[in-house]
């Protein structure tokens, strides 16, 4: 599919890795709808970026603003090609410990913003997606999601984020297949170590000691090269139902 001229939603786009596609499909000539919590960071984009960028505040474990949220991106631009899910939160708690069990509230937390919500998202945007015309390939729309090899190498303390993300990966081919006779194509992107707001709150040595962890090459990932996956996906007609690690070749280790 063609990026330019179409319209993404990108969810998580006002930083990180969901800003990093929300520039880069920007500037392909896409029309851009980020939906985050960060009203003043998605605003800023929105100044900076110009017309083809719009921003609605959202949390996407609500319902009701996810719903509103598709919807304005269909009145706004007309129809909806694109999603990217970046929107996520992380999570570090053992299942129990001296001080007590792990947290129930915030397990399932966890899960409605990094599953549930997503798969709101999904199923609500799919479905404007089912009336777009098709285009040249016979397809109507590009589903990514964003999981991580913490779907695969979970660490200690990862039980929450690993479920949610590891969940997401699960759903990954059902999802192509349930949509496939439509034309609507899904699938998931599992990165690595990435140079991320919540990785530039770590101490600066700690970040140069996790680059060394990567076999080749050996650095945090740029989001830009996330971005530029995102990107290679929705152009390549072939790719549906796949789960793609961008890692460097990193496995992680217990802890």
């Amino acid at each position: 599919m063609k990026i330019e001229g179409k319209t993404a939603i990108i969810t998580g786009g006002a930083s990180g890795l969901g800003e990093a596609v929300v520039r880069r499909f920007v500037s392909l000539g896409a029309n851009v709808l980020m939906l985050d919590l960060n009203e003043e960071r998605g605003m800023a984009l929105v100044n900076e970026l110009g017309a083809q960028a719009a921003f609605i505040k959202t949390d996407i474990s609500v319902p009701e603003d996810v719903q509103q949220s598709v919807d304005f991106a269909k009145d706004k631009f007309g129809q909806i090609d694109i999603v990217v899910n970046c929107a996520g939160i992380p999570s570090g708690a053992k299942v129990a410990s001296k001080k007590g069990p792990h947290d129930l509230a915030y397990f399932k937390k966890v899960i409605d913003i990094n599953l549930t919500g997503i798969f709101d998202v999904i199923r609500s945007a799919a479905f404007q997606m089912l009336q777009n015309e098709l285009n040249d390939e016979g397809g109507r729309g590009v589903i990514i999601n964003t999981s991580s090899i913490a779907a695969f190498d979970g660490q200690v303390g990862q039980a929450a984020y690993t479920a949610s993300k590891a969940a997401l990966v699960g759903m990954t081919l059902p999802l192509a297949r349930d949509l496939a006779g439509d034309g609507i194509r899904v699938l998931t992107i599992c990165p690595g170590l990435f140079d991320t707001p919540m990785m530039a709150k770590l101490p600066e040595q700690v970040r140069v000691d996790l680059a060394k962890t990567v076999p080749f090459p050996s650095k945090l990932g740029d989001p830009d090269e996330f971005a530029m996956l995102a990107q290679q996906i929705v152009e390549n007609p072939m790719l549906n139902g796949e789960t793609i690690r961008l890692d460097g070749a990193i496995r992680m280790t217990a802890k």
